[in-house]
C-alpha cells in the first residue's frame, strides 16, 4: 500500500518571523523553525489579508470609526476584537450588539436603556449597551439592519459622544469606541431609503473589507493544518496531516461559509480520522467527489497524481531536494513551488 506523501506545509520564507511578535497579530504560533502570527482565526498571507492587518495596525491607536465589511463567515467580529485589543480603550469592555436580533419597537431601549418608570414596566432603572460600552467599544454586528430611529440616536452619539436613557432628562456622556461591521452594501440600502447617508458616512470612517475564503490563495491550507494542529491536540490525537484527495479538496472547495465553514470541517476531520491521516471522507466537504471518480474532473485528478508524484519523490529522497529535483526532471526551483502548492515537506 502507498504511504500518503506528507501535507504538512512549511511556512512561506516571508512569514518566518523572530521571536518578535507581529503587531498586529498578538499571539504566535511556532511553525517548523520559525514563527507565524495569528490573531485566534485570523491567519493571512495573501494581499488582501496584509492590507486588513495594516489598516488594523493603523487604525487601532486612534479613536476612529470603523466598519468592517464581508460575507457571513469571513472574521468580522474577529478584526472588531483585534481593533478593541490594540485601541485605547483596550482595558475597557467591549460589547457587542446583535443588530439583527433586536426588535424595531425595543431597539432604543436596547442600546440606551430607560429609567424608573419610563414605561408601565420599568420598575428600576436600567443602563443599556452605550452605557455599557462607556471607556470601551461598541460592536454593532450587522449595523444595516438597524432600525432608522436608532440610527438617528446612534448618529448623535457619534457626534456628541452623549445620549439620554428613555424617560431620562439629563445627557449622559460616554467615551467609547464605534466599530460596526455588515454583510450587505449599505450604499444600496442608503439609495433605498432604509439606511441614513449621513450615519452611513459617519460609520466609514476607516473601510475595512474582508474577502472571502475562496479568493485568499494558500491561506485556505495554512488555515486548515493550524487548525488541524489545535483539535488534534484538544483531542489528544497524533495526525500527521491531509490525504491527498483532502488536500485537493480544500483547495477546489467555494467555501460558502468562509473561515467558519473551514473550521468546522476540520473539527470533524480530527475527530473522524483514524490513523494519522485525515482524509476527504473524514473532512465531509459537501460535493466533493472521492479520488478517481469521473466526477473529480480532470484538472483535479492530474493535479493529485502530481502532488502524488511529488510526494512519494520527496520521501525516497528523504529529504534530499536536489536528488527529488534530478529524479522528477525538473529545476529545484519548480520543485520548491510545487511543493508550496501542494503543502508538502
Amino acid at each position: 500500500m502507498q504511504k500518503s506523501p506528507k501535507f504538512s506545509k512549511p511556512l512561506p520564507a516571508k512569514f518566518v518571523k523572530s521571536k518578535k511578535a507581529d503587531p498586529v497579530s498578538g499571539d504566535v504560533m511556532r511553525e517548523s523553525g520559525g514563527e507565524l502570527p495569528v490573531f485566534r482565526e485570523m491567519i493571512g498571507t495573501c494581499p488582501a489579508m496584509h492590507q486588513v492587518f495594516h489598516l488594523i495596525r493603523k487604525a487601532a491607536p486612534t479613536n476612529i470609526p470603523v466598519l468592517v465589511s464581508g460575507a457571513d463567515g469571513t472574521g468580522k467580529e474577529m478584526v472588531a476584537r483585534a481593533m478593541h485589543q490594540r485601541s485605547l480603550q483596550a482595558n475597557g469592555p467591549f460589547i457587542t450588539v446583535t443588530c439583527g436580533a433586536i426588535a424595531w419597537e425595543i431597539a432604543a431601549a436596547e442600546l440606551f436603556g430607560w429609567e424608573q418608570g419610563a414605561f408601565p414596566e420599568a420598575h428600576r432603572t436600567v443602563p443599556g449597551k452605550v452605557e455599557l460600552a462607556d471607556r470601551g467599544t461598541l460592536f454593532l454586528d450587522g449595523v444595516g439592519e438597524l432600525p432608522l430611529d436608532a440610527q438617528v440616536k446612534l448618529f448623535r452619539v457619534l457626534e456628541e459622544y452623549s445620549f439620554e436613557r428613555l424617560g431620562g432628562r439629563e445627557p449622559i456622556r460616554v467615551d467609547l469606541r464605534l466599530i460596526a461591521s455588515t454583510n450587505r452594501e449599505l450604499q444600496d440600502l442608503v439609495a433605498q431609503g432604509l439606511f441614513r447617508e449621513d450615519f452611513y458616512h459617519r460609520l466609514k470612517g476607516v473601510h475595512i473589507p474582508l474577502p472571502d475564503l475562496k479568493d485568499r490563495g494558500e491561506d485556505v491550507l495554512i488555515m486548515a493544518q493550524v487548525f488541524l494542529r489545535h483539535f488534534a491536540s484538544l483531542l489528544h490525537k497524533r495526525l500527521q496531516g491531509f490525504s491527498a484527495d483532502a488536500l485537493l479538496a480544500l483547495q477546489t472547495y467555494a467555501w460558502p461559509g468562509n473561515v467558519r465553514e473551514l473550521i468546522n470541517h476540520i473539527r470533524r476531520g480530527a475527530a473522524m480520522a483514524e490513523g494519522g491521516w485525515v482524509t476527504l471522507a473524514d473532512l465531509g466537504l459537501p460535493g466533493c467527489p472521492p479520488a478517481g471518480s469521473p466526477d473529480q474532473g480532470l484538472k483535479a485528478s492530474m493535479a493529485r497524481f502530481e502532488a502524488t508524484l511529488v510526494g512519494e519523490t520527496l520521501n525516497r529522497s528523504q529529504g534530499d531536494l536536489d536528488l527529488a529535483a534530478r529524479t522528477l526532471k525538473i529545476t529545484p526551483r519548480e520543485l520548491h513551488r510545487l511543493m508550496q502548492k501542494y503543502g508538502l515537506r
